[in-house]
Parts: C-alpha cells; structure tokens; sequence
C-alpha cells in the first residue's frame, strides 16, 4: 500500500503540482508551437507521451544497467539524447504514414521533440535527481507526458478561443499566448499547496 502511495503522489505531483511546462518551464518551444489547434495540440500531446514513457524505462535502464557498472555516468546526456532521437525518429515515421496532413502541420515541431528538454529533463530527474526505481521511473514519465499534453490542450483551447477576441493590435498572436501562459501557469501554481 505504502509504495502504491508513493506511485500516485508521483503521478499527481508530475501532472499538476510539477508540470513540466507550467511551473518547470520546460518544453516552451512545442508548447507555443502546436498549441495553437486542438487537434495538433493532441496529437503532439500524444506522441510526447509515448517519447517520454519509452526513454524514462530504457534511459532508466542503460543508465543503472550499463553506464553505473561500466563507470561512466558522464555519458548519460549524449546516451540519452540519442535514445530519444530514436524514438521521436519512429513517431515521426509513424505519423508520416498514418496522416501526412498532419505531419505538414506540425512542420519543424516534430523533430523538435529529439531535443525537447522536457523529454531530457525528465530522463535525468529519474536517473539522477530523484533515483527513482524503475517503476517509479515510469510513472512519472507517463504522468510528466500527461502534464505536458493536459497543458497543450489547455492553452489549444484558450488560443481558440483567443481567435474570437479583438485584442490591441501589439498583444495579437504569440504576445497575447505568452500572457495567457503565464496566466495559466500561475493558476497551476495553487495546486503546488496540495498535501498528497
């Protein structure tokens, strides 16, 4: 029961007290980028989280399974940087096949998730910041990819809405997104008092 416990304030505390993009501040080019659709918003969200789940297990395991035994925990940037590159590079294909409509609309923003930091961060907060043991290595990369696309989606439905508005001209498109971001980051800042 106590480590069923510990996997859900992990859970909760990568989705809503610790978002990756609200209150770590990680991840701002995609979030800016793709939220400007809900559909594109999804998709990104989607595809961030199968990116993030599959490198915090194998980040997780190359790094306790062979560069702690071979004494070369230096690496783990450049061997996590690649094992994300992989991943993101079969996302891309999939997504090339499965909706070229969609591929075009994401444009540059796919390939960005090889450097996404947030997918970075995350891999080295479980390796090396936290120590989570495997499990917990999972969940929280599950649930840091539920924050992440839960913020996407958020903001997609705020700039829709924005669409309809007729701000001063000086606040129209990304400047207007950066306040509502920091608006919504603040309003994310209240979960931060919760006792899990």
């Amino acid at each position: 029961m106590h480590k069923m416990e510990n996997l859900l304030s992990i859970a909760i505390g990568a989705i809503l007290i610790n978002n990756i993009v609200l209150t770590k501040f990680l991840g701002l080019c995609p979030f800016f980028g793709v939220s400007t659709r809900m559909r594109n918003a999804a998709t990104m969200g989607f595809a961030v989280i199968f990116v993030m789940t599959a490198s915090s297990i194998l980040t997780w395991l190359i790094y306790e399974c062979l560069l702690i035994p071979l004494h070369i925990e230096y690496m783990r940037i450049v061997t996590f940087i690649l094992l994300i590159a992989s991943f993101v590079q079969l996302v891309e294909m999939f997504i090339r096949k499965t909706s070229p409509e969609l591929h075009r609309a994401f444009g540059i923003y796919l390939p960005l998730i090889t450097t996404n930091c947030a997918i970075l961060g995350v891999a080295l907060i479980n390796t090396t910041v936290e120590g989570y043991s495997l499990p917990a290595a999972t969940v929280n990369g599950v649930a840091t990819g539920i924050g992440f696309l839960l913020a996407l989606i958020l903001m997609a439905g705020i700039r829709e809405r924005l669409e309809l508005a007729d701000p001063p001209r000086t606040f129209s498109g990304l400047p207007l997104a950066f306040v509502s971001a920091a608006l919504l980051a603040l309003a994310f800042q209240g979960f931060s008092g919760m006792a899990i």
